[in-house]
């Protein structure tokens, strides 16, 4: 083949794999989006028996959740599946995180609330106190002037004595 050939003959391959990549793409891009892990689910899912994350849990009961979970995944269960049916298993007390809805989206809400509320707090008190610390600086007295240096032997000689 000629140095023509070659170039066409790749030219043709490449145009086939673009042609044929959106046909290919989107099933393999749902697949690997899709596809859970058992690490994944681990740090999501907590040990219903220790209650402390499926990661780091040694319990029997851990060993068991791992085990379901796993056969889960070998079904071809993507992650939002197997975390409903370990509910569904489990109760919802197997979630590392409480659904958002209801009174757990309480856990949710009042955080981020509290924290922008102290935030406006600050900003409105910082202000009064400098205004008020600045105020009171204004309306002392100003310092005595220079020490009479008969007090000044005085004091040295009292301070003396103490020592």
């Amino acid at each position: 083949m000629t140095r023509g050939a070659h170039r066409i003959a790749a030219l043709i391959g490449l145009t086939l794999i673009a042609a044929l990549s959106p046909a290919l793409g989107p099933a393999a891009a749902l697949a690997a989006v899709g596809r859970a892990s058992l690490t994944d689910i681990e740090n999501d899912v907590m040990c219903v028996a220790c209650h402390e994350s499926l990661a780091v849990a040694q319990s029997p009961e851990a060993y068991s959740e791992r085990q379901y979970i796993r056969g889960l995944i070998t079904q071809g269960m993507t992650k939002q599946q197997i975390e409903g049916q370990l509910v569904a298993q489990y109760g919802p007390s197997v979630l590392g995180k409480p659904p958002a809805d209801g009174f757990n989206l309480v856990v949710y809400v009042v955080p981020p609330l509290l924290v922008a509320l102290g935030i406006g707090l600050l900003v409105f008190t910082i202000p009064r106190w400098r205004r008020r610390s600045r105020q009171a600086a204004a309306s002392q007295p100003p310092p005595a002037g220079p020490v009479d240096p008969a007090e000044a032997r005085r004091l040295d000689e009292d301070l003396a004595r103490q020592i």
